[in-house]
């Protein structure tokens, strides 16, 4: 009895000594993988800052190897797959986030917000909507809401779009009036384009509540314009664009010749005209000259007069363009061989300085875009020519 008591007392500095040595071996093992973790860290950071970023996403991925409970390293990880368009890599590493047990609310939110981003980047839009439509109620809602009024404008659900524009507007992130305006103008423009008995009643539904959101809306107002003339209301279509000077003046080189067109129509060219020299005297622009000039000729007045409004315009400013239309105005000018290879020559140059740009991305186009189809901007081509930008 004894001797297994000595026993047993023996026995407990012996098994207390093999659980400390345990302990350390345990501990610097530890130590020594989260000390290789941290290296491999360190040295993704360094390819990452040096832009090699193969060498960057093997060191992240043995960094996450060596410690996967590192949601930073994932999140890392998974923005380099995303910049290097390996999409399904990178969709992959945030999905493995959201299946965590573990993962705090806010690291799942932000989990969830660069999923939606992969798939944003890889063209799945489906599901990038579906992704964004649970950031709700998250701190990425806004960024959230931005992203899905590009996508329904993209896919061009503008119910949809409008309901989000909505939101941003009553969540204090602007004015979003003119956008759900142009919402409503492209609907307009749909309904007429399907036709049916009621295609003329609804569309003028749609552009009077686009007038109604936003009374500035060019845009509005000249599809309202081109309604009234198409079902043969001309005094009226005239009295539309006429109002244009007053609320939205940047926008009259855009309807200068159709303004003069229905004034002659419905005998308000004297109106017209004066309407047209005012916002000439306000910002010169070559298709408001270029508008007096047929105004004047519609008046019965003579080339000369016409010609004068592109003289006076070359005076103010120089202007290949209003050279060219000068000439193309002279008395006799077809008749003269020479003078019509001089004005082909002239034309062909002003060509591309007649197109417009959009401010935003460069886009250049012959007709205006009131969408840029480059960038998706809203408005961003100037009414004016690139001439004259």
């Amino acid at each position: 009895m004894e001797s297994e008591l000595t026993l047993m007392l023996l026995a407990v500095p012996v098994i207390f000594a093999l659980g400390w040595l345990a302990s350390r071996l345990d501990l610097r093992q530890w130590r020594l993988d989260e000390r290789h973790a941290s290296k491999s860290y360190y040295r993704g950071l360094n390819y990452l800052l040096g832009e090699q970023h193969d060498q960057a996403i093997d060191a992240f991925i043995e960094a996450v190897q060596r410690d996967p409970d590192t949601a930073e390293l994932h999140f890392a990880l998974g923005k380099l797959f995303r910049q290097r368009g390996e999409y399904e890599r990178a969709v992959r590493v945030h999905e493995h986030l959201l299946a965590r047990g573990d993962l705090a609310r806010s690291e799942q939110e932000r989990a969830r917000f660069e999923l939606a981003q992969d798939f944003l980047k890889a063209g799945l839009l489906d599901r990038a909507e579906a992704a964004l439509a649970q950031l709700e109620g998250t701190p990425y809602q806004m960024q959230a809401w931005l992203q899905l009024l590009s996508l329904h404008e993209r896919a061009r659900e503008w119910d949809k779009a409008d309901t989000i524009a909505q939101h941003l507007q009553r969540a204090g992130e602007g004015d979003f009036s003119p956008r759900r305006a142009h919402y409503l103008c492209e609907r307009a423009e749909a309904a007429l384009v399907r036709g049916g008995q009621d295609a003329h009643q609804r569309t003028r539904e749609l552009l009077e509540q686009a007038l109604q959101l936003a009374p500035g809306s060019a845009r509005a107002r000249i599809q309202m314009a081109g309604l009234l003339a198409a079902q043969g209301s001309v005094g009226d279509a005239f009295e539309q664009l006429a109002l244009l000077p007053g609320t939205a003046p940047h926008a009259v080189p855009l309807i200068a010749s159709e303004l003069v067109r229905l004034a002659s129509a419905c005998g308000q060219l004297a109106r017209a005209t004066e309407l047209l020299e005012a916002s000439y005297a306000a910002a010169a622009s070559i298709d408001v000259a270029d508008a007096l000039a047929q105004a004047r000729i519609a008046a019965g007045e003579t080339p000369d007069a016409a010609r004068a409004s592109y003289l006076r315009h070359m005076q103010q400013e120089p202007s290949l363009i209003a050279a060219a239309r000068w000439l193309a105005h002279e008395p006799h000018a077809a008749a003269n061989a020479e003078r019509a290879t001089v004005q082909r020559s002239i034309d062909h140059a002003t060509r591309a300085l007649a197109r417009y740009r959009c401010a935003a991305c460069g886009f250049e186009a012959q007709g205006y875009f009131w969408q840029c189809p480059g960038c998706q901007t809203w408005e961003s081509f100037p009414p004016r020519r690139i001439e004259e930008l």
